[in-house]
């Protein structure tokens, strides 16, 4: 009878947690949808936008490539053969944030308690790296391009212009740039409050 009712109290707190976590927007496309879907991200987004001045529309489609909105987002497990060796980097959540950069950030700006699991820390982070971008590299805000190449690689490695040989990362930061530019034209044409 006690092992029933562990077994039971295991089952109902996985599902209970399984409850909590969040799933990403239906429609990742559209920044109108993603804000009607989460209304709580339209709040947040407004708080980081007022806290650091950066747009909306950049910001979010950062975290869009870098995690397409799934909060406890971690690059690939590499493999050699069929043993598992690790993944790419620490990495992780909504920002994919890496341990030595989040700990800076939780040093300077967060807090203790901030999570790479929260929309909101992350959100916050994503607007800390932007508005170091533009200390550091004198990236506009606005140069979703360029301030992607600096998310991805670094600031040192985009002064010492690492991202040249890579045509995937520009692609990639091309991408986020037409994303930004979706984002911003929805974004002033959505009725959300």
């Amino acid at each position: 009878m006690i092992l029933k009712k562990s077994i039971f109290s295991i089952v109902v707190g996985a599902l209970f947690i399984a409850g909590c976590a969040s799933t990403p927007p239906s429609n990742t496309d559209n920044l109108c949808s993603i804000f009607q879907e989460k209304d709580s991200w339209y709040v947040s987004a407004h708080k980081v936008h007022d806290k650091y001045g950066i747009p909306i529309n950049v910001a979010m489609s950062i975290m869009a490539q870098e995690s397409g909105f799934v909060e406890d987002a971690k690059p690939r497990m590499r493999w050699f053969g069929f043993i598992p060796y690790g993944r790419g980097s620490s990495s992780y959540g909504y920002s994919q944030a890496q341990d030595e950069v989040w700990e800076d950030y939780t040093n300077e700006e967060g807090g203790f308690f901030s999570s790479r699991t929260s929309f909101e820390d992350s959100l916050d982070f994503i607007g800390w790296y932007m508005t170091k971008t533009k200390k550091i590299n004198d990236v506009k805000f606005s140069d979703a391009f360029n301030q992607y190449l600096n998310y991805h690689e670094g600031w040192t490695g985009y002064k010492n212009k690492t991202y040249l040989g890579k045509n995937w990362l520009i692609d990639v930061a091309r991408q986020v740039h037409v994303r930004a530019q979706n984002y911003k034209n929805q974004l002033e044409h959505c009725n959300l409050y």
